[in-house]
């Protein structure tokens, strides 16, 4: 069985395309206009294993808000997509990754309620061009359209750009955890109710 995905959006104020293999090497191909972003995700998807191909056109001459938005609500789509039922899964997945001075936990439960509890304060408003607060914006709009319930905690740190992509990293191994096969499972769904939707 593929765990594969490809899902395209279009919109007024960005056109995306993405796929995705929950099996890959952590091999990204991403474009996104917005280079700190593309930095991100391909910590985020060597961290996690998942190859990632991505491409987007977006509205960044007002800003790179749209663009980091509608990103995470395409990749929660098709992480949710390539995930299917979720038979056979660990579930959860929780780590801690440190980054010079920055420490951030993750934890993920690929629940069928998608929800982000964020408390990852981060001083500098800015990463070169990158609005800090857009690191929220990618990871909730992930979290509600995958289905999966996403806690991100920001321990200690100063720096902007080693919170954040620590935060990229915690979130990728946390994920990896919780996507890969539970060989145990017997193929079950990893839930007393039979079903994780």
């Amino acid at each position: 069985m593929t765990r594969t995905a490809k899902v395209v959006r279009a919109t007024a104020e960005t056109d995306i395309g993405l796929s995705i293999d929950l099996d890959g090497t952590g091999a990204a191909d991403v474009e996104t206009g917005v280079g700190f972003f593309d930095h991100m995700l391909c910590a985020l998807a060597r961290h996690s294993m998942i190859d990632l191909t991505l491409r987007v056109k977006g509205d960044t001459y007002v800003d790179d808000h749209h663009t980091v938005e509608d990103t995470g609500i395409v990749m929660g789509q098709a992480l949710r997509e390539a995930l299917g039922d979720k038979r056979g899964i660990r579930r959860f997945g929780s780590v801690m990754v440190p980054l010079d001075e920055a420490l951030v936990m993750a934890a993920v439960d690929i629940s069928g309620r998608g929800e982000l509890f964020w408390d990852v304060p981060i001083g500098p408003s800015k990463v070169g061009s990158f609005d800090t607060e857009l690191g929220h914006e990618f990871f909730a709009g992930l979290a509600r359209d995958a289905g999966i319930t996403l806690h991100l905690r920001l321990v200690c740190g100063e720096n902007a750009h080693h919170i954040l992509e620590a935060t990229f990293k915690a979130f990728a191994r946390a994920l990896r955890e919780a996507v890969e096969p539970d060989f145990r499972s017997a193929g079950a769904i990893p839930s007393t109710k039979g079903s994780l939707s």
